[in-house]
């Protein structure tokens, strides 16, 4: 992404002088040895017309060493599964960039600030078992 992009920065990302944006190493997410940045799937998911939000991390995976799992929250009245999401993403990125299962849930945790809490959903993606909320 660069300065000026119209989807504009994302919380975790940063800006540099030279137009190049800086993604902190807690965003890229290591699979099966790709890197995927967190907040280029969470733009693709938040294009979807259903989605209002999302958030995208690594979850540790036996065969890839992580996977991605996204959290959505949906507009009111939106209606999609994860299955359309995942195909969403799968349709605009590189079929590996796409979360192995993402999760409706009714809010994402947020500070007082309003920022989205990744480590809190971190933890929530290792309790669960692949395959239980989503696609695996």
């Amino acid at each position: 992404m660069l300065v000026g992009d119209p989807s504009g920065p994302r919380p975790g990302a940063e800006a540099k002088s030279d137009g190049r944006v800086h993604v902190h190493a807690k965003d890229i997410i290591i699979s099966g040895g790709e890197n995927i940045a967190s907040v280029e799937v969470e733009r693709v998911l938040d294009s979807h017309p259903a989605v209002l939000e999302s958030a995208v991390v690594g979850r540790p995976d036996d065969k890839w060493g992580e996977a991605a799992v996204a959290f959505v929250t949906l507009r009111p009245g939106g209606h999609t599964t994860p299955d359309e999401l995942i195909g969403h993403v799968r349709a605009q990125l590189a079929h590996f960039k796409a979360p192995r299962e993402v999760t409706l849930v009714a809010e994402l945790p947020k500070t007082s600030t309003g920022k989205i809490q990744k480590h809190v959903l971190r933890q929530q993606a290792r309790a669960q078992k692949p395959g239980a909320a989503g696609r695996s």
